[in-house]
């Protein structure tokens, strides 16, 4: 949910400070080529962020979310700075995608395990997993 919200802020921020670049350009009617792209760039990329975030914001607030649940096998993505944890969801060809790495013994496509992963009504936007073991259905790791 940190994702969805951070992402949902900076488009805010984006917005008003392309609007905040244009009021004075305006007022004094000098337009340089520089705040010109500063502006446009800043409104562009607010608008996309806010096309992301916005059509699930009606399930954010109310809460309202699906749990998908299956088998599953967790990847482990540590290319980047962080490390990110990719559930791929087998019965539904759905993958989602955590920050926080859970803490397993074993990872990838010979470990299968049985997952609940919560996420917006729209999957867009993941809230929070609960790791099974495949075979017994025993709780072994939920997220916090």
């Amino acid at each position: 949910m940190l994702t969805y919200y951070s992402m949902l802020i900076v488009g805010l921020f984006l917005i008003f400070g392309a609007v905040f670049i244009f009021m004075p350009m305006f007022i004094n009617r000098v337009y340089s080529l520089l705040n010109i792209s500063k502006c446009i760039g800043c409104l562009f990329l607010g608008i996309l962020l806010l096309a992301i975030t916005l059509p699930s914001l009606k399930y954010v607030v109310f809460k309202q979310y699906d749990v998908v649940s299956g088998r599953c096998v967790i990847e482990i993505d540590s290319s980047s700075r962080t490390s990110e944890a990719d559930f791929d969801m087998q019965d539904t060809d759905e993958i989602f995608t955590f920050r926080d790495i859970p803490k397993l013994d074993a990872y990838g496509r010979s470990v299968p395990y049985y997952c609940k992963v919560t996420v917006t009504k729209d999957h867009n936007f993941e809230v929070s997993y609960k790791i099974y073991d495949s075979k017994s259905r025993k709780l072994i790791l939920a997220s916090e």
